[in-house]
C-alpha cells in the first residue's frame, strides 16, 4: 500500500514538472513563430511590399521575440523548486498564486496580442491602429498586475540581499512593459504627449520594451546565476542601477537635454559593465550553447553601448553624425538581437535543465 501511494505521489509530481515544461514549450513556440513572422515582415519591407521603417520593425521584434523569450526566462526564475513539490509543502502563497494566474494568461495570450499589434504597425497613425495597438497594452498591464502583486511582498518574500534585488529587476521589467506598450498606444493614435514628435514616442516604446524589460530579466537571471560567487555583491548594487535607468533616461527627453546626455552615458556605462560581468558569468555556464550565446549577447551589448553613449554626446552638442534611423540599424540591431535575444536565450539554456528534475544535469 505505501508503495502504490508513492508511486501516486511521484506520478503527481512529474504531471505538475510535465505541466511546467509545457509552459516552456509554449514560450519557445511563440518565440519562434513570432521570429519567422519578423523575418517575413523584414523582407517584405525590404522589398517595398510592406511599408514599415526600420524604427517599427525594431519594435515589433520586441513582442514578437524579446518578450515570450523574456517571460520563458521568469518563469524558469521564478518556478517552485522540486524539492517544494516533493516534501508537499505549498509552493506559493495566495497572493503569489494570483500573480502566477495572471502571468500563466499574459503568457498565453501574448502571441494573439502581438499579431495586433503587427497590423496596428502596418497600418496608418490613426483610431483603429490604436485600438489595435491596445491589444499588446492590454498585456503589458496584466504583466503590471502581477508586478503590483509581488512588490507588495517584495521585502517579506525576496529574503533580502541579492534575493531582493532579483525580485526588483523582475518587478520593474514588468513595469517597463507597462510604460512601453502605452507610448505604443500613444503613437499608433498619432498623439503627441508633453509635446514629444514622431519617432521619439515610438523609440520610448523601443527603449522600454529592451533597454528595460529584457535587459532587467537577463540582469535577474545574472543574479541568480551568481548566487554564492563572487559577483554578487558586485551584480547586488549594480542591478538596480541599470533597471533604474532607462527611467532617468526617458524624464531626459522630457526635462533636460543635459540630464539626457548624462543619464544616457550613466546607462551606457552601467549596462557595460554589465557586459564585463555577463561575460565572466558566460564563461562559468554549464551548458556549452548557453556559454556561447552568452559571449556573444556581452560582446554585442558592449558595441551597442559604445554607440550609445557616443550618440548621446553628438546629439547634446546638436551634432547629426549619428542621426536616428542610423542609430536604428546600428545600436538598434546590436541591443535586440546581438544582446537581448541571445542573452535571453542563453540564460533559457542554462537554467532550463537546472528547472527541470527530469532531466538529468550534465557533470
Amino acid at each position: 500500500m505505501t508503495t502504490t501511494l508513492e508511486e501516486r505521489e511521484e506520478k503527481g509530481i512529474h504531471r505538475r514538472v510535465a505541466s511546467r515544461n509545457d509552459s516552456g514549450i509554449w514560450g519557445r513556440g511563440c518565440a519562434t513563430f513570432g521570429a519567422v513572422v519578423w523575418a517575413g515582415l523584414a523582407v517584405a519591407a525590404r522589398v517595398g511590399v510592406a511599408r514599415i521603417g526600420a524604427i517599427e520593425l525594431m519594435f515589433l521584434f520586441a513582442p514578437l521575440v524579446i518578450v515570450p523569450l523574456g517571460m520563458e526566462l521568469e518563469r524558469l526564475l521564478t518556478s517552485p523548486p522540486f524539492d517544494t513539490l516533493r516534501a508537499g509543502l505549498p509552493a506559493q502563497t495566495a497572493r503569489a498564486k494570483w500573480s502566477s494566474h495572471l502571468r500563466l494568461f499574459a503568457r498565453r495570450a501574448q502571441p494573439f496580442a502581438a499579431a495586433f499589434a503587427v497590423i496596428a504597425m502596418l497600418l496608418p497613425p490613426g483610431l483603429a491602429a490604436g485600438l489595435l495597438a491596445c491589444s499588446w497594452l492590454g498585456i503589458c498591464l496584466f504583466a503590471g498586475g502581477t508586478a503590483v502583486i509581488d512588490s507588495a511582498t517584495f521585502w517579506s518574500d525576496a529574503g533580502g540581499g541579492a534575493r531582493a534585488t532579483l525580485t526588483l529587476a523582475t518587478v520593474i521589467a514588468r513595469f517597463d512593459l507597462v510604460v512601453g506598450g502605452s507610448w505604443l498606444v500613444a503613437s499608433r493614435l498619432g498623439m503627441r504627449p508633453l509635446g514629444i514628435q514622431e519617432p521619439i514616442g515610438l523609440l520610448t516604446a523601443v527603449h522600454f520594451h529592451f533597454a528595460g524589460f529584457a535587459t532587467a530579466i537577463i540582469a535577474a537571471a545574472m543574479l541568480r546565476f551568481a548566487e554564492g560567487r563572487a559577483q554578487e555583491r558586485l551584480l547586488k548594487w549594480l542591478v538596480p542601477f541599470v533597471v533604474g535607468m532607462p527611467y532617468v533616461v526617458a524624464t531626459g527627453f522630457v526635462i533636460s537635454p543635459a540630464l539626457k546626455m548624462v543619464a544616457a552615458t550613466g546607462f551606457s556605462i552601467s549596462v557595460a559593465a554589465l557586459a564585463i560581468i555577463l561575460q565572466g558569468c558566460g564563461r562559468r555556464a554549464e551548458q556549452r550553447t548557453a556559454r556561447i550565446l552568452l559571449q556573444i549577447a556581452a560582446t554585442a551589448v558592449f558595441a551597442g553601448m559604445v554607440l550609445s553613449s557616443a550618440y548621446a554626446i553628438a546629439d547634446f552638442r546638436g551634432s547629426d553624425v549619428l542621426p536616428i534611423p542610423q542609430m536604428a540599424r546600428t545600436h538598434g540591431v546590436l541591443n535586440a538581437v546581438g544582446f537581448c535575444m541571445t542573452g535571453l536565450l542563453g540564460w533559457i539554456v542554462e537554467f532550463e535543465v537546472s528547472a527541470d528534475p527530469v532531466r538529468p544535469s550534465p557533470v
